[in-house]
C-alpha cells in the first residue's frame, strides 16, 4: 500500500464502532425493523420501508472518515466537499476537526492544502483535474469513493478509449457526475454529454434523426458537454451511462430512446457500431426505490422522506412517491417537525424554496417513512418520535 494513498481504511472499525453506534444508532428504527417495519403510536401507525437509509457506501465512507481522524490524530484533515449529503453527518465530521473545503462555481482551491496534510476524498469521488492537483501536493489522500461510483467510471473510460461519447444521465452540476465525466480525460479527444431527462435525451434524438440545430443544443448543454463539444460528429458513437442515484426507470427509459433513435439513423443492423448502454444504477438505490413502490401498493396516508436537500437518491425518491399521488414530504432532519407549533418545514419539489404546513397531521392515521441512502438511522427515529409529540401520542417501543 502507497503510504500516500489509502482506500481500505486503517482496520480501525473496532476502536470506532462505539462512537458511531452513539452518533447513528436508534432504538425507534429498531422497534420498527422488530415489529415487521410497523410501530403503532396510539391512533397512528408508521410503516417504514424495507430499505432505507445508509447503504453499503456510505457505511464505508462515514467509518473511513472516523478512521483517518483515529489514525492521524495529530495531522490536519481535510475533506473535500461534503462525504455525503447529509447536514448532520458532515457537522459530526466538522465538530471532529476535519475542514470540509467548498467548491465555488464547482471548483475547489487546495491551496491551503500542505503536503504534511490528509486529505479525504468523499463518496462521490473527486475530478481527475482535483485528484491530478492534489497527488502534486503530495499530502495523505484517504478515497471512499463508493464502488458502485467505481464501476460507473470504468465503464465511461471504456466509451472514451473505444471512441464512444459518454452520454451520462444525471445532473451536470453534480458531485459524482462531475467526477464520471472528468474520466474520459484519460484518453485523448474523450467526449462527454450530460442529459438531465426524457426530455433533454428527446432533444439528441432529434438530432441524431435529423432534425434540430446544433446550434440550439450547444447553447442548451453548454455547462452539460465536455469542452469543444461537436454535436454534428460527437453524437455518431455514443455509450450510455448514468449517475448511480438517478431514477432506475427513467434511465432504461432514456437509453432505450436513444437506442431507437440510433437504429432510424444508421439501420437497425448498425445499431452496434452505434451504441453502447450499461446499466450503472447501483443496487442499494434501486434496492431503496423497489421498497416505497411495494410500500405504495398499499398507500398510507402521507409519506414522510428523510434526508438532505441535496441528496439525489433521496429526491428521486420523494417523486416516486408523489408520482404515486401520496401526499408526501420531504424533510431533510428530523428538526423540520416543530413539536413547539406542530408545524412542517419540507421541500415541495426539487431546488424549490422550503415551505411551513401547519395541520399536515389532521385526519391522518398512516404514515409511509423513508430515508436516502445517506440519511442515518438516528435522524429517521428522531423524526418518528417528533411527529408523536405533535400528534401526541407514545410509540409502543416494546
Amino acid at each position: 500500500m502507497n503510504s500516500t494513498y489509502y482506500r481500505k481504511g486503517f482496520g480501525l472499525k473496532a476502536a470506532i464502532e462505539g462512537q458511531l453506534t452513539s452518533d447513528y444508532s436508534s432504538a425507534v428504527v429498531d422497534a420498527l425493523r422488530a415489529g415487521g417495519y410497523r410501530l403503532q403510536a396510539g391512533a397512528l401507525g408508521f410503516r417504514l420501508a424495507k430499505e432505507f437509509g445508509f447503504c453499503y457506501g456510505v457505511d464505508r465512507a462515514v467509518e473511513y472518515a472516523y478512521e483517518t481522524r483515529r489514525q492521524f490524530p495529530d495531522k490536519r484533515l481535510f475533506l473535500v466537499g461534503e462525504i455525503i449529503h447529509n447536514p448532520h453527518v458532515n457537522a459530526k465530521l466538522t465538530a471532529m476537526g476535519i475542514t470540509i473545503l467548498r467548491p465555488v462555481d464547482g471548483l475547489f482551491d487546495f491551496s491551503a492544502v500542505r503536503a504534511e496534510d490528509v486529505v479525504i476524498m468523499p463518496a462521490f469521488g473527486v475530478t481527475m483535474a482535483d485528484f491530478t492537483a492534489l497527488r502534486a501536493i503530495g499530502c495523505v489522500l484517504v478515497d471512499t469513493t463508493c464502488g458502485s461510483v467505481l464501476n460507473v467510471w470504468k465503464r465511461v473510460e471504456s466509451y472514451a478509449r473505444d471512441g464512444f461519447t459518454a452520454v451520462i444521465h444525471g445532473k451536470h452540476y453534480h458531485e459524482e457526475t462531475r467526477a464520471t465525466a472528468s474520466q474520459v480525460t484519460k484518453h485523448p479527444g474523450g467526449k462527454y454529454l450530460v442529459v438531465f431527462d426524457m426530455a433533454e435525451a428527446q432533444l439528441l434524438c432529434a438530432f441524431i434523426e435529423g432534425r434540430g440545430e446544433a446550434a440550439d443544443l450547444a447553447a442548451r448543454f453548454k455547462a452539460a458537454a465536455s469542452p469543444g463539444f461537436d454535436f454534428a460528429t460527437d453524437l455518431v458513437r455514443i455509450g450510455i451511462a448514468n449517475q448511480t442515484t438517478m431514477l432506475s426507470g427513467e434511465s432504461l427509459a432514456i437509453a432505450e430512446e436513444l437506442k431507437r433513435s440510433m437504429a432510424r439513423r444508421y439501420g437497425a443492423d448498425q445499431v452496434d457500431q452505434h451504441f453502447r448502454s450499461f446499466d450503472t444504477i447501483c443496487s442499494a438505490t434501486q434496492e431503496r426505490q423497489d421498497a416505497v413502490h411495494e410500500l405504495l401498493k398499499d398507500p398510507p396516508d402521507l409519506m414522510v422522506v428523510v434526508g438532505g436537500y441535496n441528496s439525489s437518491n433521496t429526491t428521486h425518491l420523494a417523486a416516486l412517491c408523489r408520482e404515486r399521488g401520496v401526499r408526501t414530504f420531504h424533510i431533510e432532519d428530523a428538526e423540520a417537525v416543530d413539536v413547539t407549533t406542530g408545524a412542517l418545514r419540507h421541500q415541495p419539489r426539487v431546488k424549490a424554496p422550503e415551505e411551513v404546513v401547519t395541520g399536515w397531521l389532521e385526519g391522518v392515521r398512516t404514515i409511509g417513512i423513508t430515508a436516502g441512502a445517506s440519511t442515518p438511522n438516528n435522524k429517521i427515529g428522531e423524526t418518528v418520535l417528533r411527529i408523536c409529540a405533535v400528534a401526541g401520542v407514545e410509540p409502543a417501543l416494546g
